[in-house]
């Protein structure tokens, strides 16, 4: 059967080079958007975690209880001591803190990130070999490392998703090999990844019933999937803290809830006793809920859409996604949109063996029906397909780019047309050679309150919050103001004139600063190119407090604006 132009002793050597390419150019794009302060608070708060981790402080995070409920809406100090597993429950992560012991910096995760991506398109090569022949399944790879769903979330901040492709192809390999105690073993770390994976789970076990495979295997998968996100997130987070039924809950699922707060009991209970809501929801908004899937369909050449078996197993994160709110959920270049993609890849390889057969069988010259949809799709081998599915790839790797991830690609696009924001790669670094020296200035040890891109390069220390915020609860519980503050006010300058964010940031940021520096808490001892250094209980220097008197005067009419 003739599929892919290469031979077919080539195609396990194309998949080695894609994905080495893949992780070159993913790393590369990765380290440039960290060090050149375009990385942002999530990779912050999960290096805050492992440097913590390596220190005995397990899962403990300033920056996470800054956005907790008792900071957000009963308007507390954050604590140093706040567990973020009232958040998000991701013991997996735990995995790799031997690795970053030994290499303590939030390079590590980002390194990490894009190994585990890569490392599941390998997987991901033995999994469809299972079914289908070489070629093809070196295609499913090429399709897998040219999805938007995977290269977007890979070129983003760390984050604990990263670890469901690997995990999830491996589980699905070790049922194909019938591997139980791997299968086993892969299940449970999966629920581990975070108290919302199990989600995932549910459609491999909804599939190994559906499909009267392992119906009873199965079963119990589904019930452990269930039972466990069921127990943990009503009865063991809360124990933690009361974020997930305060917050989280609420501003996903806020809406099929009655009061100001709900577990995930209640939140399900909201959807059974409201089908219509909950239809509402699910179909709006029509064409964006399109407009995402095509996107997750697209480098697969639109196969999973007649998949039952990527319905199946990919239906159930995906209905997590449409019944929830805020426009992030339907986000496909962040870390929610990885979650679908194991099921939709997996029922794409079930589908192209079962259209491989029906090929083989009318080749063979035996009589076979083809049934809607199947019927109007092309076998793989015609040429037709074959140039159809390399459209798609091509689309989808310049949808991606045009999209540019999280800003990633700043460098060469436009983040805005009108009006026209864009910062040359040479102007990135420019002000990066700028700041860093102040960032020297500031104590391995010393706790500091910073701006949003700047969290990441300081997060590995005890103490540390986003400014404006600058006060905590130390380790004693006493409540202390940061001993530094940095704040870098360049990115947020050139990006306000077209984004409402930044903008709200700046006039957050400035009032700030101008209440800090009248009261004498804070005196400024460092200005360079819009990033100011204050220090408490430090008397100003006259050279940087002019510099910041002239960029002050710059940001005056954009404080004014609504």
């Amino acid at each position: 059967m003739t599929f892919l132009r290469w031979k077919k002793n080539e195609s396990l050597r194309v998949v080695v080079q894609v994905a080495a390419a893949f992780f070159v150019l993913c790393l590369l794009l990765t380290l440039h958007r960290y060090y050149s302060f375009y990385a942002t608070y999530d990779q912050g708060i999960f290096n805050q975690l492992f440097w913590n981790g390596t220190r005995g402080h397990l899962f403990e995070s300033s920056l996470s209880s800054a956005l907790s409920t008792n900071v957000v809406h009963q308007n507390q100090l954050p604590s140093v001591s706040y567990y973020r597993l009232g958040q998000h429950f991701t013991p997996a992560l735990m995995l790799w803190l031997p690795i970053y012991s030994l290499f303590p910096s939030p390079v590590t995760l980002t390194v990490l990130q894009v190994t585990l991506i890569t490392a599941a398109g390998l997987v991901l090569y033995a999994l469809a070999r299972h079914y289908l022949e070489p070629r093809l399944s070196a295609t499913i790879v090429v399709s897998y490392y040219a999805a938007n769903a995977v290269i977007g979330p890979t070129l983003g901040n760390f984050h604990d998703v990263c670890q469901i492709p690997l995990y999830v192809f491996g589980l699905l390999l070790a049922m194909e090999k019938r591997w139980w105690p791997m299968f086993g073993m892969l299940a449970t770390v999966i629920l581990a990844v975070r108290e919302d994976s199990g989600i995932v789970l549910f459609g491999v076990g909804a599939y190994m019933i559906l499909s009267r495979r392992y119906p009873r295997t199965g079963l119990a998968v589904c019930i452990l999937s269930f039972g466990y996100t069921i127990a943990l997130t009503n009865l063991i987070m809360p124990l933690f803290s009361a974020d997930i039924s305060q917050r989280f809950m609420m501003e996903r699922f806020g809406q099929y809830a009655d009061g100001d707060e709900a577990s995930t009991l209640e939140i399900l209970w909201g959807m059974v006793s409201n089908p219509g809501r909950l239809v509402t929801e699910l179909f709006t908004p029509l064409f964006g809920k399109i407009r995402y899937l095509l996107g997750q369909w697209l480098p697969l050449a639109l196969v999973p859409a007649v998949a039952p078996a990527s319905w199946t197993i990919a239906g159930f994160p995906l209905l997590k996604l449409f019944l929830a709110k805020g426009e992030s959920v339907l986000a496909i270049n962040i870390r929610y949109a990885m979650t679908v993609v194991p099921g939709l890849f997996y029922g794409a390889i079930l589908w192209w063996a079962g259209r491989q057969q029906e090929e083989d069988r009318i080749r063979r010259g035996e009589q076979t029906i083809l049934r809607f949809p199947n019927a109007v799709f092309p076998f793989p081998s015609s040429s037709q397909f074959r140039r159809f599915w390399g459209l798609c790839i091509c689309l989808s790797l310049f949808f991606t780019f045009t999209s540019n991830p999280n800003r990633t690609f700043s460098f060469i696009l436009p983040d805005a047309i009108d009006p026209w924001v864009q910062v040359p790669l040479i102007r990135q670094w420019q002000h990066v050679s700028q700041v860093r020296p102040l960032l020297a200035k500031i104590p391995a040890n010393a706790s500091v309150a910073a701006t949003n891109t700047i969290v990441p390069i300081l997060s590995s220390r005890r103490e540390i919050l986003r400014f404006p915020m600058f006060e905590l609860r130390n380790d004693a519980g006493e409540a202390v103001k940061m001993e530094y503050v940095i704040a870098d006010m360049w990115q947020l300058q050139r990006y306000q004139a077209a984004f409402r964010r930044e903008r709200g940031q700046l006039q957050q940021i400035v009032p700030a600063i101008d209440r800090m520096t009248k009261s004498g808490d804070y005196g400024i001892v460092g200005f360079e190119d819009g990033a100011i250094l204050m220090r408490q209980g430090a008397a100003s220097n006259s050279a940087s407090v002019a510099a910041w008197t002239r960029f002050r005067q710059e940001l005056a009419p954009i404080l004014k604006q609504g």
